[in-house]
């Protein structure tokens, strides 16, 4: 009897581990990393673009900071912002001083539901950025192709790593950089990618503001579940 009861004890035993792992298992983790920025192959992810595209003058670069070592550096977004055009463009530029790094499509999508907020560790200039989230396009038609956007400000301190946290809540719809005034709410299980950009003039009031260099040094990029 007793080997019977010894028997049915570790079965017991057993179906509580099986059962406690998988409910840990339907849990997400309180935390995703979305960007590493520690070494040259990050870099592959990103491209960059600025006003030069239309006849601007600003410019910009992404670099890994070199330590000698294959892992462990940090990103680099820098450059110039100029409100200069090029004589004779054959654009018609309603604004220049601008530049950005957007992340190449995923192989899919990235599923941020679990989450509520987005935490960048970062060192800048004491300018403002711009976080921006692209979602699939809730739009199905060929005059609306490209994904939506989703942006919000990031006033970042010059010379001293933070880690500044946006809830996802404080996102704004925007279409080619306006804010659009409509009624809608971003779809976290289709995210296709992120940028992050710098204008010459607007942003957070208090910041630097203006043509000239920036510097914007990344560290990683993740998702945060802040409640339970």
């Amino acid at each position: 009897m007793s080997k019977v009861r010894a028997l049915w004890q570790a079965s017991l035993t057993a179906t509580k581990k099986a059962l406690t792992w998988n409910i840990e298992d339907l849990i997400p983790p309180s935390e995703r990393y979305i960007y590493y920025f520690n070494s040259k192959d990050e870099l592959k992810k990103w491209h960059l673009y600025s006003d030069s595209e239309y006849g601007g003058l600003s410019s910009a670069a992404l670099e890994i900071t070199d330590t000698g070592k294959e892992q462990s550096g940090t990103g680099v977004f820098s450059g110039n912002l100029s409100l200069d055009v090029t004589d004779g463009t054959k654009w018609n530029i309603s604004r220049s001083g601008f530049c950005g790094m957007r992340s190449k499509k995923f192989d899919g999508f990235i599923d941020l539901d679990p989450y509520d907020t987005i935490a960048l560790k970062i060192k800048g200039d004491g300018r403002s950025y711009i976080s921006t989230i692209y979602t699939e396009n809730w739009v199905n038609s060929p005059g609306q192709m490209e994904d939506n956007s989703w942006q919000a400000f990031v006033a970042v301190p010059k010379d001293n790593w933070v880690v500044t946290k946006i809830p996802l809540a404080h996102y704004l719809p925007t279409w080619r950089g306006s804010v659009i005034e409509a009624d809608i709410e971003m779809n976290p299980q289709r995210v296709v990618g992120m940028s992050l950009s710098v204008n010459a003039e607007g942003g957070v009031p208090g910041t630097q503001t203006g043509p000239g260099d920036f510097r914007l040094e990344i560290d990683w990029i993740k998702a945060l579940r802040t409640t339970q």
